[in-house]
């Protein structure tokens, strides 16, 4: 019998342990990384804020601690959301587009709008290249927050949020891909393809053990980090390689056990760990910060242009098309999710990274964090407000 039928059920019967099922809850998961995230803050602005950036820049083998963070840990963040990305297209809320018309727009109209924001504040300016910023959203947090507030909600928002999500970071790991490589060694480029192509291939012919698997990664992760594409690009293409239908006779696919092994690793000890090395900030400038161009340009485009573009872009398509919003949910329900979209986080972080050096990516990152913050905050009072009203009428 094959493993992936065994691993599932002995993994909730021994290896799926209290911790690991506790990992596995979204607000559980987003509580850690902004506790992470707190304390890089505030060791980055207390008096022992040398020893976090000798944290931060120690060399381990190739890599500092930093660049092990954005390009090794959250390869696996990436990895899973390869993996929702797939199932969502085949199994789940994008196998019909006609369905899913409503929020796939509202996606993009999601990542254009803050760029464009964005870039009406930075235009002729060096700082425009920071335009991805607030493209992105969070799904871990975004997710983390509507399971707080909206216990009255329709299950049908969760699911528009996680459709909106999910396109989002397909959208945005485009841009980084695109975008965000400056140059490209192709003979690095070609050997991530090939041991691509061979994990595609054991996926096909059914190969199960973590002996071809876990080398086949590894390699593939340090080609595409070597080729000049930013290397969790690799941890999406092997999400999207992964088999996420299970065949005859199979309880589970593969892509059902990897989510169920990784996901408290990704939440309890990736995600975490990045934004211990990436938040750590110094808070500082006074006005100098509010009226800087990147700084106005991150925090408008999250808590305005976010809300602006997926509300608009979902009204728009179910305005003019045959496009339809799901029957139970109604536009105040939309509204509140499309702040709450706003909340960038870990993949802002990591654009901030990629597109600025020196005091430009902290002024990014502290717009990434304000931005986030007040668009959690509002979204979820707004949602919040909504959860009790449906409540107050059943």
């Amino acid at each position: 019998m094959s493993e992936s039928r065994n691993l599932l059920p002995a993994l909730s019967g021994g290896e799926s342990t209290f911790l690991g099922r506790v990992l596995r809850t979204e607000t559980v998961g987003g509580a850690i990384v902004l506790a992470a995230a707190v304390v890089a803050v505030a060791w980055a602005n207390s008096p022992w804020s040398d020893a976090y950036v000798d944290l931060v820049h120690l060399d381990l083998g190739p890599l500092d601690l930093e660049h092990w963070a954005a390009d090794g840990a959250l390869t696996l963040f990436f990895y899973i959301a390869g993996l929702e990305v797939k199932r969502e297209l085949l199994v789940g809320s994008l196998k019909r587009p006609a369905d899913a018309m409503v929020p796939i727009v509202a996606a993009v109209a999601g990542v254009a709008v803050p760029a464009l924001v964005y870039l009406a504040l930075n235009a002729g300016r060096g700082t425009a290249e920071g335009w991805a910023i607030p493209a992105a959203t969070d799904i871990a947090f975004a997710l983390a927050v509507l399971a707080v507030v909206g216990s009255a909600l329709p299950t049908q928002l969760r699911a528009f949020l996680l459709t909106l999500a999910v396109v989002d970071d397909l959208v945005v790991i485009a841009i980084i891909a695109v975008a965000y490589t400056s140059s490209l060694d192709f003979a690095w480029l070609a050997g991530a393809a090939t041991l691509l192509g061979v994990f595609a291939v054991l996926q096909r012919v059914r190969g199960e053990s973590w002996l071809w698997y876990v080398p086949l990664a590894i390699g593939a992760w340090w080609c595409v980090h070597e080729s000049g594409v930013h290397a969790t690009v690799a941890g999406v293409a092997m999400g999207l390689l992964t088999r996420v239908i299970p065949d005859e006779g199979e309880a589970h696919s593969p892509a059902e056990v990897l989510e169920h092994v990784l996901v408290p690793w990704s939440a309890g000890l990736a995600v975490p760990f990045f934004a211990l090395m990436s938040a750590g900030v110094e808070l500082g400038g006074g006005r100098e910060l509010v009226t800087d161009p990147v700084v106005l340009g991150v925090v408008l485009g999250l808590v305005v242009g976010k809300p602006l573009g997926v509300l608009g872009g979902a009204y728009a398509v179910a305005r003019f098309t045959r496009a339809e919003l799901d029957p139970s949910l109604e536009w105040r329900d939309v509204a509140g999710v499309a702040v709450l979209a706003g909340v960038g986080f870990t993949v802002a972080l990591l654009v901030s990274d990629l597109s600025f050096d020196g005091a430009e990516v902290d002024a990014a990152k502290t717009a990434v964090l304000a931005g986030s913050v007040v668009a959690a905050v509002v979204g979820g009072f707004l949602l919040r407000r909504r959860s009790h009203a449906r409540d107050d009428a059943t």
